[in-house]
């Protein structure tokens, strides 16, 4: 890679990691808050539902948005509207505390609607900077980002809030949300699709999308897979804070250490990704990551103490990182590239619906069943199907990129 191609892709890189530790300080700073106003484990299920809830309708048009954009410049305008809306909040829980609970809750939809354009964007800009084996790499950069983000965010989130109170890491959001829209851009913008796009037109957008997806069976698998495995997962990450400084009485500082634990274990993972491309086929570490996660999932909900459970939510996510090379590898192979963003659109709305599943799930049966016994029951779930579907949509995959490699080499060949 030439120095121009280095510094593009540290950008990138950048950019991600910026927006990503923005997040995990307002996820970090919001579920203690609202903890604490309220005291009630269903809360934090509601307000873990409506933080995906809006973002399950925006998916579908932000795939066509970053088509028609390119990616990178609707990766650094919306993330300076996520910087404005976190401006706002904060101004308002500062003038009127009795309004935070409400202030943080809509705050969420906010966010949510204006998380889906930027994950499409990141699909979107992988492709500009990347083709054929890089695509991995640039696919495990992405992970990695999101790995270490988990562990500067809550870390950066406790430091703060120890000197200068939770609220104000709003505003610490805010600035590295302008961070991450600088750092992209300087980069490539891709082909603009003309037009301002009329009602007819974003339909026939919306229809396509859909039936590229409906028709590429190993995707539809993929997503299926992909509802199971964040079914399980978000409903642990959603009981998080309240299990840890709840269940174990852990203080603060242990959740934050928690986060931070998966993040130097992301550090690791940076350094031994490359080495493992270039040993083991990614269908492997699919496997692996999926096999790790659903073991550290039934070690959460078996967990006596904060040791045993730190130790299960660092695998968890390791699992998970493992699973999501094999993920967004092969995705991106058998998708057009010209209508990657119209089909993952759809592809984010049926993978991310588990996530406002599972926080009504906590809502409606947490206090009864209990947040680890209902992880573990996820878990189990989650292991048997993958048991019976993750073959089929490995073999699937196979067949579609073997059919596609034949197709370009046919095309290649009648070119001559």
């Amino acid at each position: 890679m030439d120095r121009g191609g280095r510094g593009r892709t540290s950008l990138f890189g950048a950019g991600v990691l910026m927006g990503l530790v923005a997040e995990q300080v307002v996820l970090f700073s919001v579920p203690l808050m609202l903890f604490q106003e309220t005291g009630n484990l269903s809360v934090l299920g509601l307000a873990f539902a409506l933080e995906w809830l809006p973002g399950l309708l925006a998916f579908p048009f932000a795939g066509i948005l970053a088509d028609r954009d390119g990616g990178p410049r609707l990766f650094s305008r919306v993330n300076a509207l996520r910087a404005l809306v976190l401006a706002v909040v904060l101004i308002l829980c500062a003038a009127m505390p009795s309004w935070t609970t409400a202030a943080l809750m809509t705050s969420a939809v906010f966010m949510s609607l204006l998380m889906a354009p930027i994950r499409l964007s990141v699909e979107k800009g992988v492709l500009l900077l990347a083709e054929g084996e890089r695509i991995p790499r640039m696919q495990s950069l992405v992970q990695n980002m999101e790995l270490l983000a988990m562990a500067i965010g809550p870390g950066l989130g406790l430091v703060a809030a120890l000197a200068i109170g939770k609220l104000w890491l709003l505003a610490i959001s805010a600035v590295l949300f302008v961070l991450a829209a600088l750092c992209w851009l300087p980069l490539p913008r891709g082909v603009r699709q003309p037009g301002t796009g009329s009602v007819a037109r974003t339909l026939g957008e919306l229809r396509l999308g859909w039936s590229l997806l409906a028709g590429n069976k190993p995707v539809v698998l993929l997503v299926s897979v992909n509802f199971a495995i964040n079914l399980a997962f978000a409903t642990a990450l959603s009981v998080n804070a309240a299990v840890v400084t709840g269940v174990f009485d852990a203080p603060e500082s242990s959740f934050a250490l928690l986060n931070t634990l998966v993040g130097v274990t992301g550090l690791v993972n940076l350094m031994l990704v490359p080495w493992l491309l270039n040993r083991f086929d990614v269908k492997a570490l699919g496997v692996f990551g999926f096999t790790v996660l659903t073991s550290a999932l039934l070690g959460l909900a078996a967990a006596p103490s904060y040791a045993v459970y730190a130790t299960a939510y660092v695998a968890a996510l390791m699992g998970v990182a493992y699973f999501n090379i094999f993920n967004r590898t092969q995705r991106v192979k058998v998708i057009p590239a010209d209508h990657l963003g119209k089909v993952m659109g759809p592809f984010y709305l049926l993978n991310t619906l588990s996530y406002p599943v599972g926080g009504l799930l906590i809502a409606v049966a947490g206090t009864s069943v209990g947040p680890q016994r209902l992880v573990g029951i996820l878990a189990v779930i989650l292991g048997l199907y993958g048991l019976a579907v993750l073959p089929l949509t490995i073999r699937g995959f196979a067949r579609a990129i073997a059919a596609k490699e034949d197709e370009k080499r046919l095309v290649e060949a009648v070119a001559d």
